[in-house]
């Protein structure tokens, strides 16, 4: 059979897969050979906004379509790329490119790759990335609110609670339906279940606000012979998880003082602070505005780099910190840190 492209190209989150995506891949089916499916926020720890692996998602969406098709599915897993979009549309481009060589059965042929998906709102913008490849926009499937099903899923205290039942129902496809049933009864879902419990209780903290607040927070980037200083989380959000020292700033407290305040409280490292100070090479803001679950958060960070050593200084965790560690920079694992503290990493020190 012949189509219009030989690969079209859809990139999402697919958190969950909902009937709104399944439109937008069925449509992709009929017009390409090949449909190539991207999850993003992939490789990183599960959170009530990205709670599903990238494998899972994939069983979603496989689940939600006929064995007639599968083997036209091609998908895989796209990292985010936090405060470097060149990087993110790299990894895009590497990703398909490889899929396409790979799949792509006549070679003396160029393939005609299309990218398809939906104007819907401000996270639609990666339409625009890629002008080498033909867009093919297919209308958006209105009434479905991924954030809303989250929040229903996890809140639902059994399986039947009605009011997530209904809309199940309307927004996801049968298979996807079951396969959260399952989930449902897994420890992954309880620990989800209870952070996202935990942030609601937060938020309700300044529910009465005129408007929702923003938070200054800062964390320390200290960096010595090729390792970062992390700590182990010791609380919620993020418990267990590895982090950058540091927190919120205090009422009258300047930002860099806030950052070697929080690094000493945390990891009380061996290091006098006055050498901290003139350590400090740069510092830069982040912003991405769901870094955090806890609301509107921006961070200062500070790089500080010590002089290379064959002995790293001495620490160890405190405050809000159980344990804290150097970690090698080749050892850094995305899906083991917290928040965005690996792309804040990764843009400090170059990586």
């Amino acid at each position: 059979m012949s189509y219009p492209f030989d690969f079209l190209v859809y990139i999402g989150r697919f958190q969950p897969f909902h009937k709104g995506h399944l439109a937008v891949v069925e449509a992709g089916l009929q017009q390409a050979g090949h449909l190539i499916v991207l999850c993003g926020s992939s490789h990183q720890p599960r959170s009530t906004r990205n709670p599903w692996q990238w494998q899972e998602r994939e069983q979603m969406l496989r689940a939600s379509l006929p064995d007639s098709v599968q083997s036209r599915l091609l998908v895989a897993p796209l990292m985010d790329a936090h405060y470097n979009d060149e990087q993110w549309v790299r990894n895009v481009q590497v990703t398909v490119n490889g899929l396409v060589a790979t799949h792509h059965r006549l070679p003396h042929k160029t393939p005609r790759i299309g990218l398809i998906g939906h104007r819907k709102e401000h996270s639609s913008y990666y339409l625009n990335l890629f002008p080498q490849w033909v867009s093919a926009q297919v209308e958006h499937y209105a009434g479905i609110n991924a954030t809303a099903l989250r929040a229903g899923f996890f809140a639902a205290q059994t399986e039947r609670d009605p009011a997530f039942a209904q809309m199940a129902l309307e927004q996801l496809p049968p298979a996807v339906s079951e396969w959260l049933q399952m989930f449902s009864a897994t420890a992954a879902c309880q620990e989800l279940r209870d952070e996202q419990a935990f942030v609601a209780k937060y938020r309700r903290a300044w529910a009465a606000a005129p408007y929702e607040p923003s938070f200054v927070t800062v964390d320390a980037v200290v960096v010595q012979s090729g390792h970062v200083l992390l700590v182990e989380r010791k609380a919620r959000p993020g418990k267990g998880l590895l982090a950058l020292p540091g927190g919120f700033v205090d009422p009258h407290e300047r930002i860099r003082d806030a950052c070697l305040r929080e690094l000493k409280e945390e990891t009380r490292i061996k290091v006098p602070v006055p050498v901290l100070r003139g350590s400090i090479r740069r510092a830069d803001v982040f912003d991405e505005p769901y870094r955090s679950a806890r609301g509107r958060t921006i961070t200062h960070a500070f790089y500080i780099e010590l002089e290379p050593s064959s002995e790293l200084p001495k620490v160890k965790g405190g405050d809000d910190a159980r344990t804290a560690q150097w970690v090698p920079l080749g050892e850094l694992d995305p899906e083991q840190m917290f928040e965005d503290h690996y792309f804040i990493i990764q843009a400090m020190v170059g990586l």
